[in-house]
């Protein structure tokens, strides 16, 4: 399937923008492939500089803010050029998808109001920039694709999906913005929490997945919340016991959330499950792990997870 995307003819230029990607789905830690065709009007066009962005609507990290349109990753095409009149220029690329890079798709299905879209720049001067947008649909990395299927299977049901333009404290990250998926809490875990929000870091090595309970409800004064921390390599994906390894995570949140409680309705701690019938594996050493492609293996540490912390 082949997207384009046109930008509207420019007044003063007569420059136009065609971007046109071979696939529009892509995963993170891939390449998403396609072409950029501008097209001079009745007049010599100096062009500036090339740049490909990925661009998505965000909220602030405060909430009383308003949403807005974030362009979180680029990369540069070309450097500058005079483009004749009335003459073309096609310029293939591979634009590389950063490993963070929220998922937008999952089964095939939006995940609710997630958007998506590469921008093409073309700078003709310091003030006038020519853009051509195109949407990208992004799908979850096995391990992602993995966890999500697990909740679900689990009995959570997702309540929200949205970006938020803020790094996350005291995690390592790439990209100025992170996702969070928010789920109220299965009949299983209801009780010890009511909501449950789901973030995922990746790199080229494994995933990091923070399980944020009653996050929400403390905001409102409700109650208190609390955070865990969990991480697991995408080598071995396929022979893990997905629902028993979420299901441990979730045990474990859940004592760590309930041990904070401040009143004895949020104290009782689960201590058996349908699902799992052992503890969350050791934690992984940091340092581990480095290399591998999107989905696919990185070197060293073997299938572990659960870094709780």
């Amino acid at each position: 399937m082949r997207v384009t995307g046109v930008s509207p003819e420019s007044g003063r230029t007569g420059l136009t923008v065609r971007t046109a990607l071979t696939n529009p789905s892509t995963r993170p830690g891939l390449a998403l492939p396609g072409r950029v065709t501008v097209t001079a009007g009745s007049v010599d066009v100096p062009v500036l500089h090339v740049r490909l962005g990925l661009v998505t609507t965000a909220e602030p990290d405060d909430p009383s803010g308003p949403r807005r349109l974030v362009q979180f990753h680029d990369a540069p095409l070309t450097g500058a050029f005079v483009l004749r009149a009335g003459r073309g220029r096609t310029i293939p690329f591979e634009f590389p998808v950063p490993w963070e890079t929220p998922v937008t798709i999952f089964g095939g299905v939006p995940l609710l109001s997630l958007r998506m879209a590469l921008r093409t720049e073309v700078a003709v001067e310091p003030r006038l920039d020519q853009g051509a947008m195109v949407p990208v649909f992004v799908h979850p990395l096995p391990t992602q694709a993995h966890v999500l299927a697990a909740l679900d299977t689990l009995g959570f049901s997702m309540r929200q999906a949205g970006l938020v333009d803020a790094r996350l404290p005291g995690v390592e990250q790439t990209l100025p913005l992170h996702q969070r998926l928010g789920y109220w809490a299965a009949p299983l875990y209801a009780g010890p929490m009511t909501e449950l929000e789901v973030i995922f870091v990746a790199n080229s090595a494994g995933l990091e997945v923070i399980l944020w309970v009653d996050r929400r409800l403390a905001l409102a004064g409700v109650t208190h919340q609390s955070i865990s921390r969990f991480r697991v390599w995408h080598t071995g994906a396929e022979q893990r016991d997905w629902v028993a390894t979420v299901d441990g995570w979730l045990r474990q949140a859940i004592n760590r959330h309930a041990a904070a409680a401040a009143h004895a309705d949020w104290s009782a701690q689960i201590s058996e499950s349908a699902h799992v019938s052992r503890p969350p594996d050791e934690p992984l050493q940091p340092g581990f792990g480095l290399g591998g492609t999107a989905g696919g293996p990185g070197v060293g540490g073997g299938g572990g997870g659960g870094d709780g912390t």
